[in-house]
């Protein structure tokens, strides 16, 4: 039958054979900072070429869209012409402006900036422990406030 060692022999056996180290309660946080500080930073380093690319998306879609509807209301047929003749008159601003629709429906609002809606949140969040961080996710430590 197995038998397992009290709780003070197993401490001393693990003090005696040094892979129990103790470490203070300051190394501990700041272990735990540091952790932190790279899991936010590898983050919002990794959302950064998404959103690099979502917001180039939305830029082609959008100046097409401007340039269509230039077009489109530049034309002397439009007057003349019922809305939906007009439209169809019109492909290229029809469809890019149904693309635009399309991807703001999509949530392209919400992509193009995810990296800074994370930031806005963790900064929000650390507020309660006198810290806060940067664009890139790293840690700010503030001062601590004195009770007078």
């Amino acid at each position: 039958m197995y038998h397992l060692p009290s709780y003070p022999a197993t401490i001393k056996a693990a003090a005696k054979d040094k892979t129990f180290e103790s470490m203070s309660l300051e190394q501990t946080a700041c272990e735990d900072l540091k952790a932190f500080e790279r899991r936010l930073t590898e983050v919002i380093a990794r959302l950064q070429p998404a959103t690099t690319r979502w917001r180039i998306v939305l830029v082609i879609v959008a100046l097409g869209t401007a340039f269509g509807a230039y077009m489109w209301l530049t034309d002397p047929k439009t007057q003349d012409a019922t809305f939906l003749q007009s439209l169809l008159n019109h492909p290229f601003f029809t469809v890019a402006a149904a693309a635009l629709i399309i991807l703001f429906i999509l949530g392209i609002h919400k992509k193009v900036v995810s990296p800074s809606i994370i930031t806005s949140r963790t900064r929000a969040v650390l507020v309660d422990f006198n810290m806060s961080c940067d664009d890139t996710g790293k840690l700010i430590l503030k001062p601590r406030p004195t009770t007078t």
